[in-house]
């Protein structure tokens, strides 16, 4: 190994490691993201008709005083659904991927992710969150039985401070 490849080498390695402790420094993904889990007291195939039902609802682009517009479906194939979702203002696209889960006919396990398409997203004000989020409060499936929303900060880019009124 020549002189350069072992300072490349070295170089890379000191990169990994300030990744990691940044990461674990600031609590949150190093990209704007979000990872949710949430379970739902109807089966899946019903869970997933009414998110599919709210993306077409809010495919529009009239978003009133939020972001609750702009999502597009892209697919639904052996339970991976996946949308996108695009910001108003600034025209950002998200992309959004549903994994459901089937316990049984009356409950379903869904594993929500968002992220950004722009490489170089850091913070997002809870975008990502209130992406998903939204879709799930707009279809009532919040209000299902036994219904639990799982994520934190570690998971999820500024989940504690995201605001879905605006988001």
């Amino acid at each position: 190994m020549t002189m350069s490849m072992m300072a490349l080498t070295d170089l890379f390695i000191v990169l990994i490691a300030i990744v990691e402790l940044s990461r674990g420094a600031f609590g949150m993904p190093l990209h704007a993201s979000c990872k949710i889990d949430w379970y739902f007291g109807l089966g899946c195939p019903e869970t997933s008709k009414k998110i599919i039902d709210q993306i077409d609802l809010w495919k529009g682009n009239d978003c009133g005083t939020g972001e609750k517009c702009k999502y597009k479906f892209i697919s639904f194939d052996n339970s991976v659904l996946k949308a996108t979702h695009t910001t108003p203002v600034k025209n950002y696209v998200d992309d959004l991927t549903f994994v459901f889960n089937s316990n049984s006919t009356t409950s379903c396990v869904v594993n929500g992710f968002s992220t950004s398409e722009t490489w170089y997203a850091v913070l997002d004000y809870g975008t990502n969150y209130c992406n998903l989020h939204n879709l799930i409060t707009g279809s009532g499936l919040d209000l299902t039985a036994n219904y639990k929303e799982a994520t934190d900060n570690g998971r999820c880019t500024q989940y504690s401070s995201a605001n879905c009124d605006k988001y």
